[in-house]
């Protein structure tokens, strides 16, 4: 019996590779090519930071199979205006290429908007100082919040707080507040390998008023963040806590590329 010659060493990266040929790696993820031809040729050539927007707004389809039918319905009926398509540029969906969210409730940007309310658990809330060498500038903190219970979400940020706290001796001056709420917060991005910058990411922007929660709302609102936050039931009564919630005045989305989108409160 003869010997089994030995494999050529220089077919070894073409077997190291061969797995390999059917993806191009970007940002540390991996999109599947559709089968070999010119569009999969321009995307090899053309796999660069500046060329790909270009390439993932194309119309036509290098991307379009890679996404259910359904999205593009959804989309449409969204409307998402002039602002969200190049010139000349077909119905090609503005999401076409998001990441669906699981268990992330009702369509739209409404929708997305309750969603984050609902779910974000802290907040990044902006005032304007009112103290020292910083006054009449912007001062962000983070903050616990809670919109209701799990099972009773009512859309209205909820905060437990103390006068000592910096944000709410500026409140106390001028209670006008925004209130940033990311997706990142959730198990979403990173899941996705999505950055918390990038805008497929969604950031929601609140804007309103807050207050102190009146008597007959404090057990509402004791329910909310002792739900969510049971930590803070521990913290030093020496601090004062008190319950503070946000009026909401306006609304700003940022869900996708392109413009932020304003939403009305009543939606």
């Amino acid at each position: 019996m003869s010997a089994r010659r030995p494999w050529p060493w220089w077919l070894l990266p073409a077997l190291l590779c061969g797995g390999a040929a059917g993806y191009v790696v970007v940002s540390s993820v991996s999109w599947p090519l559709p089968e070999a031809g010119a569009a999969a040729d321009e995307l090899h050539s053309s796999s660069t930071e500046e060329a790909l927007p270009a390439l993932l707004e194309e119309a036509g389809g290098l991307w379009k199979q890679s996404y259910p039918a359904s999205a593009y319905r959804e989309d449409a009926a969204l409307g998402s205006g002039p602002a969200a398509r190049r010139p000349g540029q077909g119905a090609a969906p503005s999401r076409m290429f998001s990441y669906r969210r699981e268990g992330g409730g009702a369509p739209g940007r409404a929708g997305t908007a309750r969603f984050l309310a609902q779910h974000n658990t802290w907040g990044f809330v902006a005032t304007r100082a009112a103290r020292g060498k910083i006054q009449g500038m912007p001062y962000g903190n983070c903050l616990l919040l809670s919109d209701g219970p799990v099972n009773n979400s009512t859309g209205i940020p909820f905060f437990y707080v103390t006068p000592k706290d910096n944000t709410v001796t500026d409140l106390l001056k001028n209670p006008m507040a925004s209130l940033t709420l990311p997706e990142a917060d959730g198990n979403f991005c990173r899941k996705n390998l999505i950055d918390p910058e990038d805008p497929r990411c969604a950031r929601l922007t609140l804007t309103g008023q807050m207050v102190t929660v009146p008597p007959e709302e404090v057990e509402f609102a004791k329910q909310a963040m002792f739900s969510r936050h049971p930590v803070v039931r521990k913290w030093p009564r020496s601090y004062e806590w008190f319950f503070m919630k946000m009026n909401i005045e306006h609304i700003w989305l940022q869900s996708w590329y392109g413009e932020v989108s304003p939403i009305a409160v009543e939606e």
